[in-house]
């Protein structure tokens, strides 16, 4: 099977989250990716536990199918070193705060200046320019900042942790190949390469899209707990059964509210939720509480309400129609062992089907390049 990144090779000079599974991304879709790690640490997050074989199984996901190169960075001569993957490269994928690239001889128009088609990503927290540029943060830092935080609320009124890191891989992973992919294209055009400027915060405003609008237009800035989706409506609500597990109650629209009440056994006055939605509320989360998540499971069984019991994470990678879509079919592999692999927003037909591949130890590639 001929894949689309087949002879696109990627130098990978980030760690942790965001850049490991932006090229994961493009790994699984062919192209050939060179992680360039520090010699006897690598990525710190080798360091992490659990382990699966000799490094963590959080970096073991994360870099499936890819090479590690060890190399100083800080050393003499590292882009003479470097240079015949620099020639050959058609991608450079970075996470470091802004200009340390550059100090090190390894920026964009060092290496531009070597190779012109070459297509340099930078992902950062803020971006390469701004007032935050240079400041430290992570996930939640991100998250706070551009408002979304503020939109989650638990009993006391206080915001809730975010149970995913959403800025490293919805605004940071997934922009990184949407734009890389973009540069690509662009490069088909024009034989030249670019720069690309990932900013992590400021690709969560996407997702804030109804917030904006609503705020911009109306005048009606988003709450925690007074929005359609953020906890307003009796329509889009979690509810506790029985058995204390959760329902995630979505029938937004009428024709599925009016389902919903049907199924439940509920009053038909609490068809009209636009008097008193917090009364409505309260009244189907006693309903609801009556009986346990399975009863409810069945009452909603080809009913088209649009709710679901919540799942945990074990359930989910069990569920049918999960395992039916193939999900978890392809494999990561480390001495002997064999669990699922990271799955990965690459459709069948353009990832590499390979059932069953490892992740690279430090410096495993070292010797092929003539790297000491």
């Amino acid at each position: 099977m001929t894949l689309p990144l087949e002879g696109v090779r990627v130098l990978d000079f980030s760690t942790l989250l965001p850049g490991p599974l932006a090229t994961l991304i493009l790994a699984e879709a062919g192209a050939e990716v060179f992680k360039i790690e520090r010699p006897g640490r690598g990525d710190e997050m080798r360091s992490y536990v659990p382990k699966f074989g000799g490094d963590s199984v959080n970096f073991a996901m994360l870099n499936r199918g890819k090479r590690s190169l060890a190399i100083d960075l800080k050393e003499n001569g590292i882009v003479d070193k470097l240079r015949g993957l620099i020639e050959s490269a058609d991608i450079v994928v970075e996470q470091f705060r802004p200009g340390v690239m550059d100090r090190l001889g390894l920026g964009y128009n060092a290496l531009s200046a070597i190779n012109e088609k070459i297509i340099y990503c930078a992902i950062t927290g803020y971006g390469q320019s701004g007032p935050r540029a240079d400041v430290a943060a992570h996930d939640l830092n991100y998250v706070a900042e551009s408002g979304m935080l503020g939109l989650s609320a638990g009993a006391d009124g206080a915001p809730v942790l975010p149970p995913a890191l959403i800025a490293d891989i919805a605004g940071g992973s997934y922009p990184a190949v949407v734009n890389i992919l973009l540069a690509l294209r662009k490069r088909d055009r024009t034989g030249k390469g670019c720069k690309l400027d990932i900013a992590m915060a400021d690709n969560l405003f996407p997702l804030l899209y109804w917030a904006l609008g609503n705020g911009q237009v109306a005048g009606k800035w988003p709450t925690s707990g007074g929005d359609l989706v953020t906890g307003g409506t009796p329509r889009y609500q979690i509810y506790r059964t029985a058995d204390n597990r959760f329902l995630a109650a979505a029938p937004l629209e009428d024709k599925f509210w009016s389902n919903f009440i049907e199924t439940i056994g509920a009053p038909r006055e609490l068809l009209d939720d636009s008097t008193n939605p917090e009364a409505v509320k309260k009244r189907i989360q006693e309903i609801i509480r009556t009986h346990t998540a399975d009863h409810w499971r069945e009452r909603f069984k080809d009913k088209d309400v649009c709710c679901t019991i919540m799942a945990t994470v074990q359930e989910a990678m069990q569920d049918a129609h999960f395992r039916a879509r193939g999900l978890f079919a392809r494999e990561l592999e480390s001495q002997g062992k064999r669990i699922a692999a990271l799955p990965v927003p690459v459709v069948n037909g353009l990832r590499d089907d390979a059932v069953s591949k490892g992740f690279p130890a430090l410096g495993e590639g070292n010797r092929d390049f003539g790297i000491g």
